[in-house]
């Protein structure tokens, strides 16, 4: 091996392993953490498809309720982004059945944030030169926003990989390496990224700019690249005119744009900016290293145009779907690759600047300082996401599943959230109110945490299984006479 194959070769195990060990916190709690009503949804999809079977144009999940999709959604169809990651992890676990769900999807998000990181040591380097390179990788690898959503159970990771894999592969395409192979797998990978998370598309101005820094005004003769941009999409509009066969498993989702009219309000700029980026992605401190990139004195053309049409579009999408970005910071996961350029870029520049003026040592420690202090703010407002509310769920819903049939449909209150129902093993509803009505759509178990007017008033019409301080378990089909 050369010297230089050497070199790299120690940069990515130093990248991979930064990715890997953070992203193992935490590993074994159960899917009760921050945001783990939309990671039940997910892993829940993946459960039945190891009960019944994977069949990737029908997905189903737990939740039997009409408060997705307005509907009533008794077949609990899923039809969101394409299952392939579902359908990934339940394969695994068919064929390896000592593996549960959350292990066998939490690494898979991680060994996707790995790729991601890879992927973008690579794509950045060929922008910005290697040392840019280590530090944007390096970040993305720490950051504590990153870290959790790097491990989370939901397809944000996967995308980043697909789509930051996409450019990658897409500039080797116009550098003329593997021109074919490199054309088609950004190709494939846009094409799953969008299939993912249709935002995908806001990094549009990406490969436009690309295209144009090789091409110039000849980038619309080359047919290559219009068909590009339709057959990454043709995916994704098939997806979408197949989906809609399904309406009660389609959510709601024409409040994500601006449907509380919070666009350009104090409150977006608050959220979005402050809160989000500058508390929860960078830590207070990482605005000196962003404000680094202002700093250097031979700025390259390719670079400005590349990450500022990076900028633009995800610019764009804050402003296109508004509510939904202040609504659900895992919305701004499509944001990390790019703040962690900007954060990479800045302390390099940071860096050579006070090198000048106090020397390297000093000016070593001062970036490392500041860098440091960055993760440990960030740190602060994040680690509460790895925390488990509810451990009486999880205990209750290990009662559910011990205790009923393996067909049973359980109505488990939780004000709408299905981290408790997951938690079940079982189908149902995350919600109570109307009892008879989803007892007549086939509700045959009732589990709840707390001792209320509703639970009460069922204690004293249906058999109880088991009661105790903490839970209540009724079986409904079986009224006391």
């Amino acid at each position: 091996m050369s010297k230089t194959k050497a070199s790299l070769f120690k940069i990515i195990v130093v990248l991979v392993l930064l990715t890997i060990f953070p992203r193992l916190y935490r590993f074994n709690n159960p899917v009760a953490d921050w945001h783990a009503f939309r990671q039940a949804d997910t892993a829940s999809v993946t459960r039945e498809y190891v009960k019944n079977g994977i069949d990737l144009l029908r997905p189903r999940y737990q939740d039997l309720s009409n408060i997705q999709s307005g509907k009533d959604n008794l077949e609990g169809w899923r039809m969101v982004e394409f299952p392939i990651l579902n359908a990934l992890a339940a394969f695994t676990i068919i064929n390896l059945p000592f593996l549960n769900i959350v292990a066998v999807s939490r690494i898979i998000s991680i060994v996707f944030s790995v790729g991601t990181t890879v992927s973008l040591y690579f794509l950045v380097k060929r922008i910005s030169g290697k040392n840019v390179a280590f530090l944007s990788a390096a970040t993305f690898a720490l950051l504590p926003f990153s870290v959790f959503y790097g491990r989370a159970i939901l397809p944000e990771p996967a995308m980043l990989f697909f789509s930051t894999g996409s450019l990658l592969f897409f500039t080797r395409y116009l550098d003329k390496k593997n021109t074919l192979w490199s054309y088609l797998v950004s190709l494939v990978f846009l094409a799953l990224a969008l299939l993912l998370k249709p935002f995908v598309a806001f990094l549009g101005p990406v490969y436009l700019v690309l295209a144009w820094q090789s091409f110039g005004k000849n980038i619309f003769k080359h047919i290559e690249l219009i068909l590009f941009a339709g057959l990454s999409f043709l995916p994704l509009i098939c997806w979408r005119k197949w989906v809609e066969q399904f309406p009660s498993g389609i959510p709601a989702n024409d409040w994500l744009f601006n449907s509380n009219n919070i666009r350009f309000r104090p409150a977006w700029f608050r959220w979005l900016f402050y809160e989000r980026l500058t508390k929860l992605f960078i830590g207070f401190f990482g605005w000196i290293l962003l404000f680094g990139n202002l700093i250097n004195t031979k700025k390259k053309i390719t670079e400005l145009m590349v990450y500022g049409s990076w900028g633009m579009g995800l610019l764009l999408y804050l402003v296109v779907i508004a509510t939904g970005n202040v609504q659900h910071d895992y919305y701004q996961v499509i944001m990390l690759p790019f703040v962690s350029v900007l954060i990479g870029r800045g302390a390099w520049f940071f860096y050579r600047y006070w090198r000048k003026k106090i020397g390297a040592n000093s000016a070593q420690l001062a970036t490392s300082m500041i860098y440091i202090l960055m993760l440990l703010f960030a740190w602060k407002a994040v680690n509460g996401y790895f925390n488990v509310n509810h451990w009486e769920y999880i205990e209750a819903g290990k009662v559910v599943d011990q205790n009923t049939p393996a067909d049973a449909k359980v109505i488990a209150p939780a004000f709408g959230d299905t981290i408790f129902l997951f938690q079940t093993n079982r189908t149902g509803w995350p919600i109570g109110f109307e009892i008879a009505d989803k007892i007549s759509k086939g509700a045959t178990h009732y589990i709840t945490t707390s001792y209320d007017d509703e639970s009460r008033e069922l204690e004293a019409k249906y058999q109880t299984i088991v009661k105790n301080e903490k839970y209540l378990l009724l079986d409904l089909t079986k009224p006391i006479k």
